[in-house]
């Protein structure tokens, strides 16, 4: 049979979870493969780019769209499993299950509303035929990027907090803080004095010193830690502080920050992440497209 389209691939991926393992993305193409009863060409057809096969492509996507909707959720390994929702949604015995099907979960519907916020609701092709190709490469490009923004929150979250404080290191030294990574990992996570999670250099000779502060949250930062790091910095007679969390910050605690005299950065989960894809940390490239035009001045030559 063909290679069916990731739509058709939740309701079998769910009914593959039924029996509340946890499954790595392997396993549930392994079984799924076997479902479908693909062949071994199928099986080993590759997406346009060559990186990937479709097949699997399909699978990954299915999963991300059904743990967004709260039927699958991610364990420590990092494997996936069905939720209670999931089992509930089995139990109905639906005849499909589909992006439409999802749409009855407020976690599906939260996590399109930024796609669903910059362009009216239409109909599939009537949405295609008003976008460019180029606007359409951009939005997959950016749902494809939210989606490894989310995914790559969940890893860190279910990581120990000890791997956060290499993460963070990991991710200063690539923006160019700290020098060595070897001198990073000295500083980082080393002092916890006083709000004040580890120290690193502004720059490759040291010249200034940044202080960091790191919270594996999942509530949001208030004010009054933002405070504590404050006066952590005051101090030790700093000026430049980084606070991060995997969370989000309060109103409160952005507006403190944006009036003091020193200069705090916030940087929450969804700034994390995204620093994380720009400087290639936790991620590694799976493909790569360029997009090209005319040189009119090799034509104006002739």
């Amino acid at each position: 049979m063909a290679i069916p389209d990731f739509q058709t691939i939740m309701l079998p991926l769910l009914q593959v979870a039924g029996d509340g393992k946890e499954r790595s993305i392997h396993d549930f193409v392994n079984q799924l493969a076997k479902f479908f009863k693909l062949s071994e060409q199928e099986m080993n057809e590759l997406l346009p780019s060559g990186k990937q096969p479709v097949f699997y492509n399909r699978v990954g996507w299915a999963r991300t769209y059904m743990t967004k909707s709260g039927l699958l959720e991610m364990t420590r390994r990092p494997n996936y499993r069905i939720t209670e929702r999931g089992k509930e949604v089995l139990k109905s015995n639906p005849l499909r299950i589909n992006i439409k099907f999802l749409e009855r979960f407020p976690e599906y519907v939260q996590f399109r509303e930024v796609e669903s916020a910059r362009k009216p609701k239409q109909q599939p092709q009537e949405e295609k035929e008003d976008k460019t190709p180029e606007e359409i490469l951009e939005d997959a490009y950016q749902e494809i990027r939210d989606s490894l923004a989310e995914e790559l929150l969940e890893n860190v979250m279910n990581c120990p907090p000890a791997f956060f404080e290499r993460l963070v290191v990991e991710l200063l030294v690539q923006m160019g803080y700290g020098g060595s990574r070897r001198d990073a990992a000295r500083a980082v996570g080393q002092t916890g004095d006083g709000g004040i999670d580890g120290i690193i250099d502004e720059d490759r000779l040291g010249l200034d010193a940044i202080y960091i502060q790191a919270k594996r949250w999942k509530e949001a930062v208030g004010r009054p830690e933002i405070q504590k790091f404050v006066g952590a910095l005051l101090g030790k007679r700093a000026k430049k502080g980084i606070f991060l969390t995997t969370s989000s910050f309060s109103v409160d605690a952005t507006k403190y920050a944006s009036e003091i005299d020193a200069k705090v950065i916030l940087i929450d989960g969804k700034r994390l992440a995204e620093l994380m894809i720009d400087y290639n940390v936790g991620v590694t490239e799976a493909t790569s497209y360029q997009l090209k035009r005319i040189d009119s001045d090799y034509f104006n030559s002739v």
